[in-house]
């Protein structure tokens, strides 16, 4: 099988809590084509998550033995747990013809830039770190201690932006959104010609 045409695999990254979730999903009522690739991961599921639509839910065993099995693009650990993006989620959408999205976090981003070099890669920054801890209070999902832990990493993480092709200050959804779907577009619009 030859690899995926350029520009059908799309990586959003950036710090926890920037809103990745929410630009993904606004953007794909935008663009209806777009496939969201589902990561697996190990820790507990949130209220009203569900397997297989959220996320893939693993226990750690499992999920390391599909790692040494070579199952993951990208695989990663993040505040305690595993987080990665299988192989077969990915082939599946663009093997139909499908653009895909990959929501993950900084390091996974980076194995994807190794693995899959056409992929086009988006970081969404806060507009500022106060700005990214009160959305990381506001979700009301993590302790004082997990959100000290995150914001820990968001600052190491942004301190990456620059390896990334393109960024997007995620200060007005809006406007973010509109930025986001630039992008996207020209991309999908380069590799139909």
């Amino acid at each position: 099988m030859s690899g995926p045409s350029p520009s059908k695999v799309f990586v959003i990254t950036g710090p926890s809590g920037v809103g990745k979730g929410s630009l993904i999903s606004l953007l794909r009522h935008r663009i209806p084509e777009l496939e969201l690739s589902t990561s697996a991961t190990t820790r507990e599921p949130r209220t009203g998550e569900q397997h297989g639509v959220d996320y893939h839910f693993l226990d750690k065993d499992e999920f390391l033995d599909r790692v040494e099995a070579g199952e993951f693009l990208e695989h990663a650990a993040y505040s305690g747990n595993h987080y990665g993006t299988l192989r077969s989620e990915v082939d599946r959408r663009i093997e139909a013809g499908s653009p895909v999205v990959l929501e993950i976090e900084v390091q996974g981003a980076r194995q994807i830039a190794e693995s899959m070099p056409e992929a086009v890669q988006i970081f969404i920054a806060p507009p500022a770190l106060e700005s990214l801890k009160g959305r990381l209070e506001g979700r009301g999902t993590d302790s004082p201690e997990a959100i000290a832990r995150r914001l820990e990493v968001a600052e190491e993480e942004l301190a990456a932006r620059d390896e990334f092709h393109h960024q997007v200050v995620n200060d007005e959804l809006e406007h973010a959104l509109d930025e986001l779907e630039a992008i996207v577009r020209g991309k999908l619009s380069q590799s139909s010609q």
